[in-house]
């Protein structure tokens, strides 16, 4: 999924990887590497200084390990945004309270420690509202509640998800308000405090009342990357955080009352956004962002064009053990530039909300002059992809 990130980067700069165990995938991009607990800043410190290498900057794009990413280039004396900034990041309500303060449009949000606080906070917000947990990803238990008939089940699940390696804090839960109307995210440069943004990706959701990422749509030219408006509270937001030089994939909710923040994210975007957005803008975001990592000013030009790009990700149509993905290679369209299974025989694969992106079988990526063209060859070749194995439910 990264790949092409780590592809692109080494067109200029040799890479040294600190990793949890050894590299697999990586290796055709690395110069060196050294085993390390990536969570773990101070060991991670001492790893960089001991080196015979001379490292010129440090880039991250995993969520989980942003912070010791940023703690990590402060002690080498290299560009980054402060720990305490990309904290306000990766802790959804300590961000909140940052854009509170300087007057972002955000939804409201309360962290709470219990379901009795669950309620009570529900019925101050008022319904419907969404219950995520504080600090996770990829949309991971976030549920829409509609009314408080169903706002146990949401809080038992945003509880029940959980990454080993992201502390709980006192108030694990949050309860926001419910941003109606379409979801985007914009992904960004930002170098000395300054924004630009570089794509926009269009959110397609699945399986409510999850907040299931089943696909994006990135078109070259998008009009909102010329939306004042959407632009001003971009750049409010990052301030309000304390971003000064990182890349950020940023959501936000296109409301009646304008755009509103869903949360920044102090990383490159996943779900092969930025990849998307390369492929009609030949915009590399790895050198991007080791540019700005290695303190080396990126020319970004401005977007052209009309084509678009899509991906989609395949679900089974229910719980199942893969024993293989096969594809008509004759089905598919002209327009599917790339077709990457996501799963392993022997995987098996739970749909959401019992697992959200390890459900995934297969991505399919459509480049079209639009973005109806891309749908019809991602159905097209939707039905020539297919999932075969065991039910497990």
């Amino acid at each position: 999924m990264r790949e092409y990130v780590l592809r692109t980067i080494v067109t200029r700069y040799r890479i040294y990887l600190l990793c949890p165990e050894k590299p697999t995938w990586e290796k055709p991009y690395i110069d060196g590497y050294t085993i390390v607990d990536t969570l773990d800043a101070p060991a991670m410190v001492e790893t960089a200084r001991t080196s015979d290498e001379a490292f010129a900057g440090v880039l991250t794009y995993e969520e989980t390990r942003v912070e010791s990413a940023a703690e990590l280039a402060t002690a080498l004396g290299l560009r980054t945004s402060t720990r305490e900034a990309v904290n306000a990041c990766r802790d959804k309500y300590v961000g909140r309270v940052a854009l509170q303060d300087a007057g972002v449009p955000q939804a409201q949000s309360i962290a709470v420690a219990d379901l009795t606080q669950a309620y009570a906070a529900a019925k101050q917000i008022g319904y419907p509202v969404v219950v995520k947990p504080r600090a996770l990803s990829a949309s991971c238990g976030v549920t829409f509640v509609a009314d408080a008939q169903h706002l146990e089940d949401a809080y038992r699940e945003a509880g029940r998800i959980w990454f080993d390696e992201v502390p709980r804090s006192q108030a694990p839960i949050l309860v926001e308000e419910f941003l109606d109307g379409p979801e985007i995210s914009v992904e960004a440069l930002c170098r000395d405090g300054q924004v630009t943004a570089l794509f926009i990706a269009h959110k397609e959701l699945g399986f409510a009342p999850g907040f299931e990422e089943v696909g994006h749509v990135v078109q070259a030219n998008d009009p909102l990357l010329h939306d004042e408006n959407l632009l001003q509270v971009l750049q409010e937001a990052h301030t309000a955080v304390g971003l000064t030089n990182t890349v950020t994939h940023t959501e936000i909710r296109l409301t009646e009352g304008g755009p509103k923040v869903v949360e920044i994210n102090a990383r490159i975007g996943g779900g092969r956004i930025p990849y998307l957005g390369e492929l009609v803008t030949g915009l590399q975001i790895g050198l991007v962002a080791a540019d700005l990592a290695a303190g080396v000013a990126s020319e970004i030009p401005q977007p052209t064009g009309t084509m678009t790009a899509a991906v989609r990700f395949l679900y089974p149509e229910r719980d199942l053990k893969l024993e293989s993905i096969e594809i008509d290679a004759a089905a598919l369209p002209a327009s599917i530039y790339e077709v990457l299974p996501l799963a392993n025989p022997g995987t098996e694969l739970w749909l959401p909300p019992v697992d959200n992106a390890r459900s995934r079988y297969a991505l399919l990526i459509a480049v079209s002059e639009s973005e109806k063209g891309c749908t019809a060859a991602l159905d097209a070749a939707a039905a020539a992809v297919t999932a075969k194995g065991i039910p497990l439910s």
